[in-house]
C-alpha cells in the first residue's frame, strides 16, 4: 500500500514564519520579498516526505477567513489577528512553489483546510496509507485503520504520532467521539465556549460514560448537581460547539481528479533547481548531501 502525505499548509507556513521572524530574520529575496515561512515550509515538507516514504503529496490550504462555521457562530475565530505584513506575500508563493514541485495544492472556499484534509483522508484510505502532518489536534477525530495524524512538535522531524491504537489506548474513546469531548470543553483558540467550567478531563469522562452529547443530556439526573447546572445553563452553546468542532468530511471536491494529479518530483536536483530559481538559499543548503 503506497503512502500519501497530506500537509496542513497553513500550519507549516505559519509555524516556520514565526520561528524566524521572532529574530527579524525574514530571508528576503532580491526584490525584498520575505521568504522565511516558505523556506521553512519547503524544508519541513521534504523532511516529511523522507520520514513517511510518501509516494504522493497533497497540501491543503485555508481559503480566507470566513467559512460555513461563521454562519453557525459569527464569533468563530473572529478574535484572531490579521497576519503580519511580511507573511502576506508568502501565501501565494508557497502555493506556487508547491505546485512547481509536483505537490497537489487544494483549498475550497467556505471550508477550512481541516475539512479538506478529512475529506481526502477518508476517501483515499481505501487504497493508500495516509499520514497527515498538522498542528491541530482536532484532526485526531479522522483517525482510522489507514490514517495516522502526526502533530508537529519541534524541528522538522519530531512529532507526536497518533494511530488508531494510540488514540484508543490514551482516551478510551473512538476518534469520532472527540467531537463530543470538544463540544463540552470548547476551544478558546477557535472562539467557541463549550460548557463553562468543564475542561478536557471532565469532558472525556462524560463521553466515556455516556457516549456522546445526546447521551449525557439524556442522563443529566445521574450527574452531580454542579455538573447538571453547568450543562443546563449552556445547552445552546454546547450544541453549537459540537457543530463547530466536527470536521466536515464531505467537502465538494473532484476526488477522482485529485487522484489523477497525485505525483511529485522526488529528484533532489530538480527540487534544488526550483529553490535556486526562487532564491530559497536556506533550502538549497538544507539539500546539500541529499
Amino acid at each position: 500500500m503506497k503512502n500519501v502525505l497530506i500537509i496542513d499548509g497553513m500550519a507549516l507556513l505559519f509555524r516556520h514564519f514565526f520561528a524566524t521572524s521572532l529574530h527579524g530574520n525574514y530571508m528576503r529575496n532580491h526584490e525584498g520579498i520575505p521568504t522565511n515561512g516558505v523556506q521553512g515550509f519547503i524544508k519541513h515538507a521534504i523532511s516529511a516526505i523522507e520520514d513517511t516514504h510518501a509516494a504522493h503529496v497533497i497540501v491543503c490550504w485555508d481559503m480566507g477567513a470566513k467559512t460555513f462555521r461563521n454562519d453557525i457562530d459569527s464569533n468563530y475565530k473572529a478574535h484572531r489577528p490579521a497576519p503580519q505584513e511580511e507573511m502576506i506575500p508568502q501565501f501565494e508563493m508557497a502555493q506556487r512553489i508547491s505546485e512547481e514541485l509536483g505537490f497537489v495544492n487544494i483549498g475550497v472556499h467556505q471550508f477550512e483546510a481541516d475539512d479538506v484534509i478529512g475529506t481526502l483522508a477518508k476517501y483515499l484510505d481505501k487504497e493508500y496509507h495516509i499520514t497527515v502532518i498538522s498542528g491541530d489536534r482536532d484532526l485526531l477525530q479522522v483517525l482510522d485503520e489507514n490514517i495516522e495524524i502526526w502533530l508537529i512538535k519541534k524541528g522538522f522531524s519530531i512529532y507526536s504520532k497518533y494511530d488508531l491504537n494510540r488514540f484508543e489506548e490514551e482516551y478510551h474513546l473512538k476518534p469520532k467521539q472527540l467531537i463530543d469531548v470538544k463540544a463540552f470543553m470548547g476551544d478558546t483558540a477557535d472562539g467557541y465556549p463549550g460548557v463553562k467550567g468543564i475542561g478536557e478531563k471532565t469532558a472525556v469522562k462524560l463521553i466515556q460514560s455516556y457516549r456522546d452529547v445526546s447521551g449525557v443530556l439524556a442522563s443529566l439526573e445521574e450527574l452531580p448537581k454542579g455538573q447538571q447546572n453547568k450543562i443546563m445553563t449552556s445547552i445552546d452553546a454546547l450544541k453549537i460547539s459540537r457543530r463547530l468542532a466536527e470536521i466536515h468530511t464531505e467537502v465538494p471536491i473532484n476526488l477522482e481528479d485529485i487522484k489523477k494529479r497525485m505525483s511529485y518530483a522526488s529528484d533532489y536536483e530538480f527540487i534544488r533547481s526550483v529553490c535556486d530559481k526562487h532564491e530559497l538559499k536556506s533550502v538549497s543548503r538544507f539539500l546539500i548531501g541529499k
